[in-house]
């Protein structure tokens, strides 16, 4: 079980009383690399139709700069939460954001189709890196209601970035469909910054090779895990299948609307994913990360059904704030839970699992919908997605309920 204290260098778990996380230089520089983690998808969704045009290229074909940028880490993700627990967290993060400012720069370089995509596999191996050792630390560093918080407030910053670069994306698109792509640099200076500035958690080093997968395994095989994998997996499939992927091409080829204004109705959803994250650890105090889960999905469903009601693109941007909350509920609780489950020289294991988990959903998603739009249209999709969605949230919040009464029980 993780220790009941934050395990952090040297005297920081004294100074952590009296000094707000956000302060902290190791709290700073994770927020600061989520931020940058939307430069992978929400900075180029809306320059999916331009790259389409300048390529020759079908929607699927198109929708593959997407899906291959987590193609590998569906696969590699549990090597680098290995990596991240055998060797450290620190050396992981600043080589992610190195490999992945320096791949995704060289796209706007890009000489064919078919670099540009071995460019978005190596991009898509740094950002599993990045993703999994910045919630690692948080869930290293805090415990119960503050993990929530500071957990909430990174999925925030991560909504934040969402929702400001696809409007940069869109914007930079119009000069041409490579132009976005120059903003991945900005992970150089970031990673400089680490160097110096990023230590390294005092976490136990669990055991090596087949004995670590063979504890994991015991530890992640029940029902909480499938649940809070299932949930990552499934959010991540809905969201860019429908939001990331069918939603843009519905908008230009139903409304005619451009990249830019494209990219302005897919912020929306991210406005109230930043205030819900924020405010999740409050959420935390009041009910169970299962409970946060499923009231996210409930959110989803609504959100969803809304857009196939939607007779306009205001009305479309209006159901993507409610999809926006659940993604605010259901994320940082589906790595707290995580992370309540496992101790720490696990911890990077679990979470490289969630990360494949998401990936997987991530690089399934835009292939997927794309692929069932040619036969069915666009708008079935999101009734689908919907239906899916709420059954989901029945399922989730009946666990929930059985396992709240189960344990007053035993209390009893």
């Amino acid at each position: 079980m993780p220790s009941s204290q934050p395990s952090t260098p040297g005297n920081r778990e004294e100074n952590e009383k009296s000094t707000s996380p956000w302060q902290l230089p190791t709290v700073q520089i994770v927020l600061a690399a989520t931020l940058l983690a939307p430069l992978g998808v929400p900075l180029i969704s809306p320059t999916l139709p331009a790259f389409r045009d300048a390529f020759g290229i079908t929607d699927a074909q198109a929708s593959l700069l997407i899906s291959t940028y987590f193609l590998t880490g569906i696969f590699l993700s549990p090597f680098i939460g290995m990596l991240a627990d055998r060797i450290g967290r620190r050396a992981v993060l600043i080589w992610g954001l190195v490999a992945f400012s320096l791949s995704g720069g060289a796209i706007a370089v890009a000489p064919s189709y078919e670099a540009v995509m071995v460019l978005r596999t190596i991009g898509g191996t740094a950002a599993a890196g990045i993703f999994i050792t910045t919630v690692t630390l948080i869930g290293d560093s805090f415990e119960g209601t503050q993990r929530n918080t500071v957990l909430g407030m990174n999925n925030a910053v991560l909504s934040a970035g969402a929702g400001l670069f696809p409007i940069v994306g869109g914007a930079l698109a119009t000069v041409s469909w490579n132009v976005p792509y120059v903003a991945y640099l900005l992970g150089l200076p970031l990673a400089l910054y680490a160097v110096r500035h990023l230590e390294e958690p005092d976490h136990e080093r669990d055991s090596k090779g087949f004995a670590y997968l063979r504890r994991a395994a015991s530890v992640l095989s029940g029902p909480d895990a499938l649940v809070c994998y299932g949930a990552a997996c499934m959010t991540e499939l809905l969201l860019f299948g429908t939001v990331l992927t069918i939603l843009p091409f519905l908008l230009a080829g139903d409304f005619g609307m451009s990249a830019f204004a494209i990219g302005l109705v897919l912020s929306v959803a991210e406005i109230s994913s930043v205030v819900v994250s924020a405010k999740n650890g409050w959420f935390a105090r009041y009910t169970s990360n299962y409970g946060l889960i499923a009231a996210g999905f409930a959110c989803y469903a609504v959100g969803l059904f809304g857009a196939w009601l939607a007779p306009s693109p205001v009305f479309i941007a209006a159901t993507m704030l409610v999809l926006g909350a659940g993604l605010g509920l259901s994320m940082p609780a589906v790595d707290a839970a995580i992370s309540d489950l496992v101790s720490t020289g696990l911890r990077g294991g679990a979470l490289s699992l969630r990360n494949s988990t998401t990936f997987l959903g991530r690089a399934a998603g835009p292939v997927l919908f794309a692929g069932l739009a040619e036969v069915t249209g666009y708008y079935p999709l999101f009734v689908i997605s919907a239906i899916v969605a709420l059954v989901i949230s029945l399922s989730i919040a009946s666990m929930s309920v059985y396992r709240t009464r189960r344990h007053s029980a035993v209390r009893a």
